[in-house]
């Protein structure tokens, strides 16, 4: 049962953000973005009050996904990463990215904190972040 309200669409849109983040992290990689995709769905909190969708996810502005901005992102959703996405939007979640919202690609080590929220660990080339579950208890 899905963790959230979807759209072919969305499935279609969230699995070309998850390859175009994170192809270079392998799947695991991508699934643990469309986790951070999906929290930020279910969070309403902090920088993702009022996202009730995928596509408003995707396409946030500011402090949305900088893949959008380029060309990799949109070419067409490969059935792999659809299948992937699925598997997320199905409420599968992979550590460190549980209860993530943000990530990013450091030249070095991991901050303890980015933006004021703790780090949840890393994974290959990107750090996971997440907020407190007083701050944010719909990601829990």
């Amino acid at each position: 049962m899905a963790v959230v309200a979807y759209t072919e669409e969305d499935v279609k849109l969230l699995a070309r953000l998850m390859r175009a983040e994170a192809e270079g992290d392998g799947q695991l990689g991508m699934l643990m973005v469309g986790n951070v995709g999906v929290n930020r769905v279910r969070a309403n909190c902090l920088d993702f009050d009022g996202l009730r969708t995928i596509r408003q996810m995707v396409f946030q502005s500011p402090g949305g996904f900088e893949a959008v901005q380029k060309g990799y992102f949109y070419q067409r959703a490969r059935d792999e990463d659809i299948r992937l996405a699925r598997r997320v939007i199905r409420g599968e979640r992979f550590h460190p990215a549980t209860n993530s919202l943000w990530f990013f690609r450091p030249d070095g080590t991991c901050p303890a904190q980015w933006f004021n929220q703790w780090n949840a660990g890393r994974f290959k080339s990107h750090c996971f972040y997440a907020p407190t579950r007083s701050d944010c208890p719909r990601v829990y």
